[in-house]
């Protein structure tokens, strides 16, 4: 059996009531591939979690950006790993460039999200990615790997694990990386996970890129053996992200 193709929509922190209502409308009357040929998750900002899910259609479920990093309490403005569960939200996202550029989260605190978010029931879209100047240095495996590492060292089970290979430098810039360069990174991923998890863990998890895809380089990049999906971003907010979903027949072709 091969790994499903996977798309995620990261809503970021954008919509109204209004805009929202838009976006599933579109989603909603989309053709898309059956929901085993390909994932769908789309990521809505935490306060619109609630009336994304109930108007969502059945076979594409929701994720949160961000949940916090052990149970709840006394943490203002923090979402815990349990809200997200009984409220039936059954992914996050967690380790987002933008949340470890401005918020400061270590490789080491973003494992530890991981592994509770992981211990509370929640399936993971587990974010990782170089800048510019690490790739212009030649260091993208190596950050790769440790921040794919701190994930490592705290989980065992990775079956609701999806890894999501973003380089900075391609996130929301229009610079995209090429089919050649996102088919090397993932391959080296995998390459990781088979030394450092097991030959089965890497045949078996999903590995998606995210930065800049369009439903114009979603076909392209798709082809690519290592690419497993994708995770969209600005893209996600506009009718072509049911294009870059039926980009999933390209493997299933």
């Amino acid at each position: 059996m091969g790994r499903k193709f996977f798309v995620g929509g990261n809503w970021k922190c954008n919509g109204t009531t209004d805009q929202v209502e838009k976006i599933v409308k579109t989603l909603n009357e989309g053709q898309v591939p059956p929901s085993d040929v390909v994932e769908v998750v789309v990521s809505p900002p935490y306060v619109f979690l609630p009336v994304v899910k109930s108007q969502l259609r059945q076979e594409f479920h929701v994720a949160a950006q961000n949940c916090w990093v052990k149970k709840g309490g006394a943490f203002t403005g923090e979402v815990s790993a349990e809200m997200l569960v009984n409220l039936g939200v059954p992914w996050v996202i967690l380790g987002h460039s933008e949340r470890r550029a401005l918020l400061g989260e270590s490789n080491e605190f973003v494992g530890d999200k991981v592994a509770y978010a992981l211990s509370q029931g929640l399936k993971v879209i587990a974010c990782v990615g170089e800048t510019l100047e690490q790739r212009e240095a030649g260091s993208t495996m190596d950050v790769v790997a440790a921040q794919t590492k701190a994930i490592a060292e705290k989980i065992k089970d990775w079956s609701n694990v999806v890894v999501a290979y973003e380089p900075v430098w391609a996130i929301g810039t229009g610079k995209v990386a090429t089919p050649a360069q996102a088919q090397e990174v993932h391959a080296s991923l995998r390459d990781w996970l088979k030394t450092n998890a097991s030959p089965e863990v890497a045949e078996s998890t999903r590995i998606i890129y995210g930065g800049s895809v369009t439903a114009a380089n979603c076909k392209e990049l798709a082809a690519q053996p290592d690419v497993d999906g994708f995770l969209v971003g600005g893209a996600s907010l506009k009718p072509e992200f049911i294009d870059i979903i039926n980009a999933a027949t390209v493997k299933s072709a």
